[in-house]
């Protein structure tokens, strides 16, 4: 520790520089307030500051005290004072002094100041640590209820249609296990277009936390600014959203990325067509025959947005007919695994989730959809998914 020992008289300094200036200590002493203001001059780093009360009397001490916290805020001041002036100290220790020690005549609290400097600066940084902690959860769960609000609450679906989304975010666990629900880079969105047809989206940025977060921030700001414009095809939409992306450092910096899946179903056509960018195809489940199948192939996906500004990217296009239901889901969904377990064989995946969707053939959308959630869950074995996921879920029936 580095240590600023502030005293009243030169043969007990001596004797606590001593007593302090062991374990590799370092030791500054200081012999009355005098010497205290000369030194303030030209201020050092001090992980703890000792200092009698009386300094020659309490109010002289006082001022020393203060003069101190103004010039070393951020070093805890622990007090001495004798027996008979212990009621002195409330005062210094209702602005801010950390803790006390009672002189004796005799002198014997010397052997104790070791142990409580060392314990006070442990307590001092304990609590910093837990101040600190909870700003952050704080500020995470300002960013994280920002990035909450883009994502739609209540989805409506055409005659014939159903549809139903979810958003989740993950947990991490900090100080002693205290759950803090971190803010994510997952987004969904479902909106209609002209002519009923219905915009399905899902992406993901890389990553976690408020960088993948403003990410998905700055592609919802970009849907909703060109979403109006006409596009050919969803291909052309998102090579315009990948230009735009790549523009933006706080996307791409560090390697970062966004997959999306893009897709817009024509609702009186029966037909859907979709744009991957490094995501996977949708499911479809046949609910006639229980099959459960992705609609496009394993390499359909594009490079993800932001990582090249000109890529090109595929349209592929479904026929959707009656008695189905269609899933879109970001990789939080397919890739639970249990803690201490990284082998990717032993991940939910998609066997996981179309085991899911057989068994809850019967069921209502949206017992489906928490299914989805509640299997992909269970499969941590108590841990939790360690990536926010989001679904969307649609249903068209005879």
């Amino acid at each position: 520790m580095r240590i600023l020992a502030i005293w009243d008289n030169e043969l007990e300094a001596e004797l606590v520089t001593m007593y302090l200036g062991i374990d590799d200590n370092e030791v500054t002493t200081l012999i009355g307030p005098e010497a205290v203001r000369e030194h303030i001059r030209q201020p050092g780093r001090f992980d703890i500051v000792l200092l009698p009360i009386d300094l020659p009397d309490p109010d002289a001490g006082f001022s020393v005290f203060e003069e101190i916290q103004r010039t070393w805020p951020d070093s805890p001041i622990v007090g001495a004072c004798q027996a008979a002036d212990v009621f002195r100290i409330v005062r210094f220790m209702a602005h801010g002094m950390s803790a006390y020690v009672i002189r004796d005549a005799a002198g014997d609290f010397m052997f104790m100041l070791q142990a409580i400097l060392e314990s006070t600066v442990d307590a001092v940084r304990a609590a910093r640590d837990q101040q600190l902690a909870q700003k952050l959860r704080e500020e995470v769960e300002s960013v994280r209820k920002l990035q909450e609000s883009v994502i739609p609450k209540h989805l409506e679906a055409p005659h014939g249609y159903s549809i139903c989304g979810r958003y989740e975010p993950s947990q991490i666990r900090v100080l002693g296990g205290h759950p803090v629900t971190m803010a994510g880079g997952d987004y969904y969105a479902v909106f209609t277009l002209e002519d009923d047809k219905i915009v399905m989206l899902v992406g993901d940025a890389s990553g976690h936390g408020m960088k993948a977060a403003m990410s998905i921030m700055t592609m919802h700001t970009l849907v909703r600014m060109i979403r109006t414009q006409k596009y050919k095809d969803t291909s052309h939409f998102v090579e315009e959203i990948n230009r735009q992306l790549y523009e933006q450092s706080i996307v791409n910096e560090e390697g970062g990325f966004i997959t999306m899946l893009y897709a817009i179903l024509d609702v009186n056509a029966g037909e859907l067509e979709w744009t991957s960018a490094g995501h996977p195809p949708p499911l479809l489940h046949d609910l006639t025959t229980g099959e459960v199948y992705p609609l496009g192939p394993d390499d359909a996906g594009g490079l993800p947005l932001a990582v090249l500004d000109d890529a090109d990217y595929e349209t592929y296009k479904s026929k959707i007919p009656n008695n189905i239901r269609l899933l879109l889901f970001t990789d939080g969904l397919e890739e639970a695994f249990p803690e201490r377990v990284v082998d990717k064989h032993n991940q939910f995946g998609v066997d996981g989730i179309i085991k899911t969707l057989k068994a809850s053939k019967e069921r209502t959308l949206q017992e489906t959809l928490q299914a989805l959630f509640d299997d992909s869950n269970a499969f941590t074995k108590g841990s939790g998914r360690h990536d926010d996921t989001s679904v969307v879920l649609l249903e068209r029936r005879e």
